[in-house]
């Protein structure tokens, strides 16, 4: 029997509004996200402008926040804490989670963030490689062709800046070689994370919040140890005490990095991961634009040329599988608790 008119004109304006939700969520705290770490580890602090280079800090304050989140999410909802998989493999996920985190942010040092934003795009050869690897995934020309479309735009974005970069902020901190190679190694790590987790997500039954609370808790004992033994934990603290500005940096750091998991779950459970790689695309091209407006950061018009082979291969690949009704192989759906 047919739905009545009135039933279905509610259903879809229902998930119109859910839609909304989501894109609101994802694209407010992640572009906010995106500023503020551009800021944190790019523009310095006080009169004698004191760079923050505790990068392996941030982390850990993101992790421990939202180990905390998940955690009470978890008890409030009155679900099992004990552990879904075994503890080494959440460390597996782990220990690679925050070398990946750890190198997008050291990479700030050295490129700027639209540099950046737009290099993350290319993970999806990485992701194709690792799944080959360790899912046994095959994958077709077109996943292939539109993979080397999006790096190649990449490269000609990062190759090719602006002769002048009239920012304040980056003077003697610009260094492409090792931002390239930072970036490398965050897509290389990034790569391995997602496909772990989807190989922990098919192999247990594992919900979003057990992998997130065990993975992160086991982020936050690594990146504290870390820390103990660089000897820049009372350094990172003692910074954020002279400078209060960065301390509230750091707050809402945290408070968007933990409140962008859960949108994004709620994402991809609600309308799968097409509709949440389309929204992640549009987030990467805001967070480009708004960061070349705040931070004055110059394009040169080859740069352009990059940044529209990147995003017209991008959404032409999501034009393609929304006509096959298909997902996306996993290619960014997986990257769902990696995104900060």
């Amino acid at each position: 029997m047919a739905e009545p008119p009135l039933a279905l004109a509610h259903v879809k304006e229902n998930k119109v509004w859910k839609c909304a939700f989501a894109v609101v969520g994802i694209m407010s705290t992640l572009v906010i996200y995106g500023v503020l770490q551009e800021k944190i580890m790019r523009v310095p602090y006080g009169e004698n402008k004191e760079y923050f280079k505790y990068s392996l800090f941030l982390v850990f304050c993101n992790r421990i926040l939202t180990s905390a989140v998940s955690g009470a999410i978890m008890l409030a909802s009155k679900k099992s804490l004990d552990p879904a998989a075994p503890i080494y493999k959440y460390c597996g996920v782990s220990i690679s989670n925050i070398l990946t985190t750890t190198c997008q942010y050291e990479a700030l040092k050295y490129v700027s963030f639209p540099v950046q934003t737009l290099a993350k795009c290319a993970k999806m050869i990485p992701v194709m490689v690792w799944s080959t690897l360790i899912m046994q995934k095959r994958y077709n020309g077109k996943d292939y062709l539109f993979a080397v479309l999006v790096t190649v735009g990449c490269s000609l974005f990062i190759l090719y800046p602006a002769s002048t970069d009239i920012s304040p902020y980056n003077t003697e901190r610009e260094s492409t070689v090792w931002g390239v190679l930072l970036m490398i190694g965050y897509l290389g790590f990034d790569g391995f994370t997602s496909t772990f987790q989807d190989k922990l997500f098919k192999g247990y039954d594992m919900e979003i919040h057990n992998q997130i609370f065990y993975t992160t808790t086991c982020s936050c004992l690594l990146s504290l140890t870390g820390l103990i033994v660089q000897g820049h934990l009372i350094s990172a603290v003692d910074f954020m005490f002279r400078h209060q500005d960065c301390f509230y940096d750091v707050a809402i750091l945290s408070t968007v990095a933990t409140a962008s998991q859960f949108f994004i779950s709620y994402t991809i459970r609600t309308f799968g991961a097409l509709t949440f790689a389309t929204i992640m695309t549009t987030r990467q091209l805001v967070s480009i634009l708004l960061s070349c407006a705040w931070f004055s950061h110059p394009l040169s018009w080859i740069q352009w040329i990059g940044a529209a082979v990147v995003f017209g291969a991008l959404y032409t690949k999501s034009f393609f599988k929304s006509k096959r009704r298909k997902p996306w192989n996993g290619l960014d759906a997986n990257s769902a608790s990696n995104n900060s």
